[in-house]
């Protein structure tokens, strides 16, 4: 992780973390770096974010002073933005969005030419240019590049999704939590054309309100929708749609955990999933092993982002994983994850099985789990600090095997992450009580979120 870009790119809030002129300049370098020898061509999408307009401009301005055109996908998803990068053939793709973070925030994600996370010397290339790298020359004349409205792109990926469907949805009761983002009108569009009978919700963008008490950060409103309609499930996506949580027929979660276990078990009975493990990630539910141990299929744990997720598939050609989240990769179909694809990968299951969602997720059990965001004065100093490491290890002896505990720093944010599972929801909490305690003792807390 570098000055700038994190796990899931360059985030921050809007003209103070992250500003114009760094969009600016990323379009400039990128715009050279892939023109040396060509023509380039960068593909970009947004979100719903006041903000997002903005650093389109620049990152537009940027890209054509180098030389390179710029082709706009216009508001779309971060998995259309890389989809289209792939199959369209472009030097790189470029999605403006901060994901889940309220509207203030803004971020930039870089994907290469395949549609997947922009490769990490590359990156550091970039970030050692913001800050005061070698001037870059500008294009002139006929050699400054153009912006071209690209919005086919975004519907040939509509129709991609719209393909995949193996049955019509038609007496289909279906619920779409929008976020106020990216699916606010792909989502119901690529539905009803499956035949559902589609109920919106989150729809309604007007820059200020992405992930506003909607979307798959606040589950708990699709859940209310879809028990006052009694639809027969409900999907809730984030505000660039790489995530999708589910709601079953009874109103009850199904988290990316689930999803995995639902999709997974799906496969093998289906004879496609063949030798393949499910990759996960270190935050993953204890109950999601015990299940998957159950089917005899396999698995690994990578560091928590998809993006680690996504290298551990490409390198051993898994065909599916993801993060408890909500981020799902189907690894024959995207290089990323994909809450409209996650939606109808799920719908395949509950139309061929003839189950519903509540019944499909039957045989997993999720094992309790608290999670307590930390604000360290140092984080690195916090997780080697003796006494955090003494709590670490007495709670990871109360629990043994029906247990764990889990410490780390996020990768977006500047916070220490201290999850707890366990048998009971009591014991997570005094196991991570005991913890947090251990680093206001160490003289290293300042706050918990």
């Amino acid at each position: 992780m570098g000055k700038y870009f994190g796990t899931d790119g360059f985030r921050g809030e809007a003209n103070k973390t992250l500003n114009v002129e760094h969009a600016f300049k990323i379009g400039r370098y990128l715009g050279w770096y892939y023109g040396r020898d060509h023509k380039a061509k960068a593909v970009i999408g947004k979100d719903t974010r006041r903000s997002s307009y903005m650093f389109e401009a620049a990152l537009c301005a940027g890209l054509t002073a180098s030389g390179a055109d710029a082709y706009l996908l216009h508001v779309t998803s971060t998995p259309s933005v890389s989809y289209i990068a792939r199959a369209d053939d472009f030097d790189c793709g470029i999605m403006i969005s901060a994901s889940h973070n309220p509207y203030q925030d803004n971020g930039i994600k870089l994907l290469n030419g395949d549609g997947e996370k922009m490769e990490e010397s590359l990156l550091d290339e970039i970030e050692a240019y913001l800050d005061g790298g070698a001037e870059l020359p500008y294009a002139c004349g006929a050699d400054i590049g153009c912006t071209v409205d690209y919005a086919a792109g975004r519907n040939r990926y509509i129709g991609m999704l719209i393909s995949l469907a193996t049955r019509s949805y038609k007496g289909r009761r279906i619920g779409l939590d929008c976020a106020n983002g990216s699916t606010w009108m792909m989502a119901k569009s690529i539905f009803d054309a499956l035949g559902a009978d589609t109920y919106v919700t989150g729809n309604r963008p007007d820059g200020l309100n992405i992930n506003v008490d909607c979307g798959s950060t606040h589950i708990e409103n699709l859940q209310r929708f879809v028990r006052e309609h009694k639809l027969d499930v409900g999907f809730a996506f984030d505000g660039d749609a790489d995530r999708c949580l589910a709601v079953d027929d009874k109103g009850d979660v199904i988290n990316g955990d689930h999803i995995l276990y639902i999709c997974a078990k799906y496969m093998q009975e289906q004879g496609t999933l063949g030798k393949s493990k499910v990759v996960t990630t270190i935050m993953s539910n204890m109950g999601l092993y015990k299940a998957l141990d159950e089917l005899g299929i396999g698995y690994e744990q990578t560091s928590v982002g998809d993006k680690y997720v996504a290298e551990n598939m490409r390198q051993n050609g898994h065909l599916i994983g993801g993060e408890q989240s909500g981020h799902i990769i189907f690894g024959r179909l995207a290089s990323t994850g994909d809450g409209l694809l996650t939606a109808i990968k799920l719908m395949e299951v509950i139309c061929e099985t003839k189950l519903p969602l509540s019944e499909l997720r039957a045989g997993m059990r999720m094992y309790p789990q608290k999670l307590k965001n930390v604000v360290v004065r140092d984080k690195d100093e916090t997780l080697k600090h003796p006494r955090v490491l003494k709590a670490v290890r007495e709670a990871e002896q109360e629990l043994g095997s029906n247990g764990r505990v889990v410490l780390r720093k996020s990768g977006t944010e500047p916070l220490l992450r201290v999850m707890v599972e366990a048998l009971s929801p009591e014991l997570c909490e005094d196991m991570t009580d005991k913890i947090v305690d251990a680093m206001g003792a160490a003289g290293m807390l300042i706050e918990v979120k």
